[in-house]
């Protein structure tokens, strides 16, 4: 797909990230769900934090609202989901009211920094290959603790690099990559949560998770070239261009370069 032009400060780097999630290119490659792990790895994050039926969840850069969606019905919480796009909220409302949920889901344009929520307002909390797209990351974190009730919980799932940060050989990669550049060690993520009064209980990496969504996007786009040449051009998806970061991120795996993690942490109840 086409570069989006690289920001230039935080409040543009939100609008660039919200404008690339909202891009038709990546519902064609990535599908329902954007995040490595899919709608398993959100059950298993729902498992780790202990979701029960009727508990109150804010699901932070919900996206087209795939997790929100299942969280309504698994394991039945009402759930409320904060994006910046207003595309990506368009779809989220539509696809909610075709799945019969939006009684239990409402969507809410707003910024992770600043949500639009009062103190203390939910059990739980999920965010999803989304903190480490934010600039500022302990106002996140802040927030995250802020409209938590003391004891609930928070669930992020994200992508973790090692000491030194990105590979340099995806530093370029237009759109998505441009969005994680700022993507931290787990251990950092802890940090940041802590900070903010959210005591980590649970640390996974779930590394296979981001290569297979790799691998899935590979074969996507060779199906695709093979069948519907024509929805990828549509879709502005250079497959030539996209190959190189592919490799790249495929090798970075499996270098332990990068990869993706699972973290629930509580909020300290004094």
């Amino acid at each position: 797909m086409e570069p989006l032009p690289l920001p230039m400060d935080p409040e543009e780097t939100k609008s660039c990230c919200a404008a690339a999630y909202g891009r038709d290119a990546v519902a064609l490659l990535l599908g329902e769900s954007y995040h490595p792990g899919g709608l398993a790895l959100t059950r298993l994050l729902a498992t780790r934090m202990g979701l029960r039926a009727r508990d109150r969840v804010l699901d932070v850069a919900c996206g087209p609202g795939a997790t929100a969606r299942l969280l309504a019905l698994e394991p039945g919480a009402r759930v409320d989901g904060v994006d910046l796009g207003e595309h990506t909220l368009a779809t989220a409302r539509a696809e909610t009211e075709r799945a019969g949920l939006s009684d239990r889901v409402r969507f809410l344009r707003g910024d992770a920094e600043r949500l639009p929520a009062p103190d203390a307002a939910y059990d739980a909390l999920v965010c999803e290959c989304a903190l480490c797209t934010f600039p500022d990351k302990a106002a996140a974190a802040s927030e995250f603790a802020r409209v938590l009730r003391p004891g609930g919980h928070a669930g992020i799932t994200d992508v973790t690099v090692a000491e030194g940060g990105l590979p340099d050989e995806l530093s370029g990669l237009a759109g998505w990559v441009a969005c994680v550049a700022d993507a931290r060690p787990a251990a950092d993520y802890s940090a940041l949560l802590a900070q903010a009064g959210l005591a980590t209980v649970t640390t996974e990496r779930h590394d296979g998770a981001l290569a297979r969504m790799i691998d899935r996007i590979e074969a996507r786009v060779r199906l695709l070239r093979m069948t519907a040449p024509e929805r990828l051009v549509a879709a502005g998806v250079d497959t030539d261009a996209l190959a190189p970061y592919l490799d790249a991120a495929r090798r970075a795996v499996a270098d332990g370069r990068i990869g993706y993690a699972l973290i629930v942490a509580r909020k300290e109840s004094g």
